[in-house]
């Protein structure tokens, strides 16, 4: 029931006097019945409360699925016009210093100085765990670690439940033209084409509410990838520590190349997609909107 407030607010929107109708139902006693109400509202205002679920069948009738989400919904909020809109997912300040790290940290692929100087500062933090494990080793336990934060901060960071509003709004406005369509309607398809257009802002919301984590992802993940390409760069890694075993290539020399990558890359991202997964399922954490 916790999209009752959310539907509430859309029908609104679409038709103002739905508040109106929604709050003459609640001041009815009992069971509704569309006999009783047809004078207060109209076939096509029921119709689409029974559509969206609203309304649901009682033992005689019709009643509220959830009437304090109703009234939530109808209720005055301030904040009503940033929920529904992109401006909704702006980003706080951290968020934009941590976008302006991750490509301060980016840069340390193309200047040497900014490498070295992050692969000198990780080397300090990874040194240990190196000295007792061999490198092909170390870059799996890294993919396990940075397959956990990142999982994490996406979780944490995403708001689902915008990102279902929006992925909700856009499959009500192609449901109801579909049906305008079907019906012939011109007129409530030329509406429903502006609503569209309208609602095309919310793509710009989902795309912020999917790459805000993933500048926090990106800041504390390139500081490694780093390291290990400067590890290997400047031949800190013995060759027997190189090698490993990938799938339908046999043993293979981590500085080699694969197709358009590099062995340890390949090797890193085999890791991580495998343990990300499984990480997933045993904290039962949610990535992707319901």
């Amino acid at each position: 029931m916790a999209r009752t407030p959310q539907k509430v607010r859309s029908l609104v929107h679409e038709d103002p006097e739905m508040a109106e109708v929604l709050e003459t139902l609640l001041e009815r006693d009992g069971e509704l019945r569309w006999r009783d109400v047809k004078g207060d509202v109209s076939s096509g205002q029921w119709g689409r409360l029974l559509e969206k679920d609203i309304l649901v069948e009682s033992d005689e009738g019709f009643e509220f699925a959830d009437a304090d989400g109703v009234r939530e919904g109808l209720a005055p909020d301030d904040d009503t016009d940033d929920d529904d809109g992109p401006e909704a997912s702006s980003w706080s300040k951290w968020d934009k210093l941590a976008a302006v790290g991750s490509i301060g940290v980016f840069l340390g692929y193309n200047i040497q100085s900014i490498q070295n100087l992050i692969g000198n500062t990780m080397n300090t933090i990874i040194s240990p765990l190196d000295s007792i494990l061999p490198f092909y080793i170390v870059v799996m336990v890294l993919a396990v670690l940075t397959g956990l934060y990142s999982t994490i901060l996406q979780a944490n960071l995403t708001d689902m439940e915008k990102m279902s509003e929006y992925q909700e709004r856009a499959k009500d406005i192609q449901e109801r033209m579909s049906d305008a369509r079907e019906r012939g309607d011109d007129a409530e398809v030329e509406r429903l084409r502006e609503e569209q257009m309208e609602a095309f802002g919310d793509q710009a919301g989902m795309l912020k509410e999917q790459f805000r984590p993933m500048v926090w992802i990106m800041l504390f993940t390139i500081p490694v990838f780093l390291w290990m390409y400067w590890m290997l760069g400047t031949g800190n890694v013995p060759v027997e520590e190189r090698m490993v075993t990938l799938p339908l290539m046999g043993e293979t020399d981590l500085n080699s190349g694969v197709l358009v990558f590099p062995a340890w890359i390949l090797w890193y991202f085999l890791c991580s997609f495998g343990f990300s997964n499984v990480i997933r399922k045993a904290l039962n954490i949610q990535t992707t909107p319901t």
